[in-house]
């Protein structure tokens, strides 16, 4: 099972970074992969968004998130509900260094034949967590 994660401390508020990370259609903005991404339904825990991330080729691929976790100043965590491959992700805020830790951790279960994707699904979400410094360039600016 793939799984990674990364930490970094943003000189900010964890109620700030909190606020840019519940809104996902931030996303673009630090995610290089992330091709759009819109909310498509509901708010808070259970809202659902529209997203399109790079694949092979730089082909669109969905990979609709929905938020299961809204913990505010300290916790996001989202489920990917379309795509091929389907992570779960988490954001854990806590102070420090008068800003915010900032941990993103991501997850995926391969199951059956899946499983032979898990080296470039490891590679990708690798990628992803290593996106927190552009976070932090982002929210430092």
């Amino acid at each position: 099972m793939p799984s990674t994660a990364n930490e970094i401390v943003i000189a900010r508020p964890p109620e700030d970074v909190f606020q840019f990370l519940a809104n996902p259609e931030n996303d673009p903005q630090w995610r290089s992969g992330v091709l759009d991404l819109k909310r498509i339904s509901g708010s808070g825990v259970g809202a659902r968004y529209a997203q399109g991330v790079k694949g092979p080729g730089g082909k669109r691929i969905a990979a609709d998130i929905e938020f299961t976790e809204l913990e505010p100043g300290s916790a996001i965590a989202f489920q990917t509900v379309t795509g091929p491959v389907r992570p779960h992700g988490r954001y854990l805020l806590t102070p420090a260094d008068g800003g915010t830790r900032v941990r993103f951790e991501l997850e995926a279960k391969l199951g059956g034949l899946k499983r032979l994707m898990a080296p470039m699904v490891q590679k990708t979400m690798n990628a992803e967590v290593g996106h927190l410094d552009h976070l932090r360039q982002v929210l430092e600016r």
